[in-house]
Formats: C-alpha cells, sequence, structure tokens
C-alpha cells in the first residue's frame, strides 16, 4: 500500500504506476497490519501443516506399506480434495457480508482438529478421511485469506503484498520439516510426536487469528486498517464494482466466468496444474535417485522452503513492475528444467540443491502471484469467490495430476511417469503463452 502524498487524488497519475515527478512528497511503500496478521497465523499453520506433510510420504509408503498407486491417491486426496470446497468458503465469506476472518478461522480450527486423528488411523481408508477433513478446512480458508490480502493492499502493490506473505508463510515451511527432523531423531515414537506437536502448534494459529487479525467489520473492502493513501486506487475499485453491478450472490459468483480475463486464468490455472507433479512425488524422486537415508528425508522440503522464503517478495516486487503473467509463467519454466535435471543422468552433490531451488523458484512466482493477477479482474464484493474460482480449478487439476502419476509410477516406473509429466507441462506452459490475460497491472 502507499502513503498519500499530492497524487492520491491526480486524475492525470498512472493506473499503471508510471513513476512521475511528485511536488508534495513520495510514495512510500509499506504493508497494511492485516498481511503482516495473516502471514504470522500462515506461518504458525505451515510449521504445523508442513512437520505433518515432510514425513507423510515416508509414514505411508515406509511405515504402512502402502504402494505409489495407494500413496498417489492419498497425496491426491491431501492436495486436492479442498477444491471441492473453495468455492463453499469464498461464497461464504463474500455472502456473509465480508466475514472473511471468521470463514478463514474456521477452516483453520477444522485442520487443527484433524491433526490428533493420525494418531489412531492406521489404514488407507481412515487416513484418507481425516487427510479429506483436514484439506476441507484449507479449502475454506484459502480464499477468504487471500481476499483480505487483496483488499487490504492497492492494486499496484498486491504482487509484493501477496509476496511478503508467501514468505512469512514459507517460514513456517521451513521450520516445519526441521522441526519433525529433529522430533523423530529425539522420540522412539517419532511419528505419533510429530503428529501431536503439530496439533499443539496448530492450536497456537488458530488463537493469533482469533487475538489479532482484524475483523471485516463493515463488510468487503473493511478488512483492518485502511491502507493509508490507497483512497483513490480503492475507491475506484470499488467505483468500477458497482458499475459491474456485482452482489455477493451464488448465480454472480457462477456469472464471473463470463469475464474473459478471469477464464482465461482459470483455464492457465487448470492446464498447469495438470501437468504438477506433487511435491512429495518430487522429494520421493529425489531419494531414489540419491538414496537419501530415511532419517534424513524429511530435511529435503526445506530446500524447496529456503528458495520460496529469499525470493517471493522479489519475484512479487518484480511481478508488479515486470508484470504478473510473465513472472507466473516464468516460474513454470524454472519447474519444467527441474524435472528435467531429475531425467537426466547426472548424480552430482549439486543436483538436490539444483532441483530444489528451481522447485522453490516455481512457488515463489507463481503462488502469491497468481492471486495477485486474479485479484485485477474480480470486483471487491466477489473477491472471496472469484479466487475460489482460479483456486479450485488448479487444485482440482493437482488432484488429477496426483492420480495419474502414482498410477503411471506404479505401472510403468517413476522415470516413464516423470518424463510423460514433462512433456505436458512443457505442452500446457506453450499453449499458455496465448492465453494471458488481456490487461495486466504492471506497475
Amino acid at each position: 500500500m502507499y502513503v498519500a502524498d499530492s497524487r492520491a487524488n491526480d486524475p492525470t497519475a498512472s493506473v499503471e504506476g508510471t513513476a512521475r515527478p511528485a511536488t508534495a512528497g513520495r510514495y512510500r511503500s509499506t504493508i497494511a497490519p492485516t498481511v503482516l496478521a495473516l502471514g504470522t497465523v500462515s506461518l504458525i499453520t505451515d510449521v504445523s501443516s508442513e512437520m505433518v506433510t515432510a514425513v507423510l510420504p515416508l509414514y505411508l509408503v515406509t511405515g504402512l506399506g502402502l504402494s505409489p498407486l495407494g500413496f498417489g491417491l492419498l497425496d491426491g486426496v491431501y492436495n486436492g480434495f479442498s477444491a471441492v470446497v473453495r468455492l463453499v468458503g469464498g461464497h461464504l465469506a463474500d455472502r456473509g457480508g465480508g466475514r472473511h476472518k471468521w470463514v478463514a478461522g474456521a477452516g483453520y480450527a477444522l485442520s487443527a482438529l484433524c491433526k490428533p486423528l493420525l494418531l489412531v488411523a492406521h489404514t488407507l481408508t481412515p487416513i484418507g478421511l481425516v487427510l479429506a477433513a483436514d484439506r476441507t478446512g484449507k479449502g475454506l480458508r484459502t480464499a477468504p485469506r487471500d481476499a483480505l490480502i487483496s483488499l487490504s493492499s492497492t492494486p499496484q502493490t498486491r504482487g509484493r503484498a501477496f509476496g511478503v506473505h508467501r514468505a512469512m508463510d514459507t517460514a513456517g515451511a521451513l521450520l516445519g520439516p526441521l522441526a519433525a527432523f529433529l522430533i523423530l531423531r529425539a522420540t522412539v515414537d517419532g511419528y505419533d510426536a510429530v503428529f501431536t506437536v503439530s496439533f499443539c502448534v496448530a492450536a497456537v494459529g488458530v488463537l493469533v487469528l482469533a487475538l489479532f487479525v482484524p475483523g471485516d467489520g463493515g463488510g468487503v473492502g473493511t478488512a483492518g486498517p485502511a491502507p493509508e493513501g490507497a483512497r483513490g486506487a480503492g475507491a475506484a475499485e470499488a467505483r468500477g464494482a458497482g458499475a459491474a453491478g456485482a452482489r455477493p450472490t451464488l448465480r454472480a459468483a457462477v456469472g464471473l466466468l463470463g469475464r474473459r480475463d478471469l477464464r482465461r486464468i482459470c483455464v492457465c490455472a487448470l492446464l498447469l496444474g495438470l501437468a504438477t507433479v506433487s511435491d512429495s512425488f518430487v522429494y520421493l524422486l529425489l531419494q531414489r535417485r540419491l538414496g537419501v537415508p530415511d532419517r534424513w528425508f524429511a530435511l529435503l522440503p526445506l530446500g524447496t522452503a529456503a528458495a520460496f522464503l529469499l525470493l517471493a517478495v522479489p519475484l512479487g516486487r518484480l511481478a508488479d513492475r515486470w508484470g504478473r503473467w510473465r513472472v507466473f509463467l516464468a516460474g513454470h519454466a524454472a519447474l519444467l528444467l527441474a524435472y528435467t535435471l531429475l531425467l537426466t543422468s547426472w548424480h552430482g552433490t549439486a543436483l538436490p540443491y539444483a532441483v530444489l531451488a528451481l522447485h522453490g523458484t516455481f512457488y515463489a512466482a507463481t503462488d502469491g502471484v497468481l492471486m495477485a493477477v486474479a485479484s485485477d479482474s474480480v470486483p471487491r464484493e466477489l473477491r472471496s469467490s472469484g479466487l475460489a474460482l482460479v483456486q479450485t480449478g488448479q487444485a482440482g487439476a493437482r488432484f488429477a495430476c496426483s492420480l495419474a502419476f502414482g498410477a503411471a509410477w506404479t505401472l510403468w516406473g517413476d522415470r516413464t511417469a516423470l518424463l510423460l509429466s514433462t512433456a505436458a507441462l512443457a505442452v500446457c506452459a506453450g499453449y499458455a503463452l496465448t492465453l494471458r490475460p488481456f490487461r495486466e497491472s504492471a506497475v
């Protein structure tokens, strides 16, 4: 957001954020308290969730003896089931007069309650049900949370705001696997201890949300203190939404797909998601290529998280300046290169560092940037619903990819499965180049 000067009400100021001489001061970039509070909640919650994610592949495949196909099914549930309820969460947040905080809080609480249930689930069906419930919570909270971030920022700084949030979120993703690694080394019943500590940490995250994230108050667009100096941009955006006649109804939410820009974004997110291999499979592939001992497996996600943490804010700022869609597609180019390295015969010591760095770069260039791109095409009153449409397509596609990759691994081996995914990603990325949105807020 910006601290206003004389340009805030200047009708000749560039909406693209082109630099102009200021006669009465300068803009000064800041981050909304709402964004920082939500970043703190996400940091704590990701410590909890990534503790589980870091050990889950090994726990299921080695500990419980699941086949790659069975793991692919559960991993698809874990990463894709939230697609079923993201639209529900987005619609409830918009329809409830802008109750983004409370819908998000319900999602965080549900996910926290699922952690201790993993202590008593030891077969495919109950584990699948617990993971489905956990992802239901994620589905409920994601769109309202991202809507709060978007509504608390000016259009010109959304890339940076999402970058800051994702960096804080990823700090938790960095600490979670490290905590899991230390717990596994220090305890006899390591997995049970990981699940117990994960629940306690998740409960703290819910408490921080309830105490420190501002309520929506008057509805959409009032998430926490209004950004200083954002009145000009925010008012213009609100007028645009009002002119479009948007209302927080189910029909209006579904009707968002009638917007050509948003429809193209949804199609691209879906196609690219169909060729995005799950993180867990990437780590399993690295373990098999390098012979990583089981006790070190939980540290592999740290490489991805570290690259994500370092690059989220710089790439968010670059997206605001250079173009969000360009950065988004460049992130998929990094992922394509990571898959290519895994397919080569190279076994050098630099291989895991290169693959994990590229993997983290992919997330830094796409996760928050995609939400910033989509925000430009959605009116304020339907911000949660619009972001949920994009997230639903992407999550559903990744669910399908996990199932297909697990089946291909079981039938033809891991190398063939990865080769097919790499080819699919190259084709989908090439097609996405032809579907770029008409308007970009590159500043």
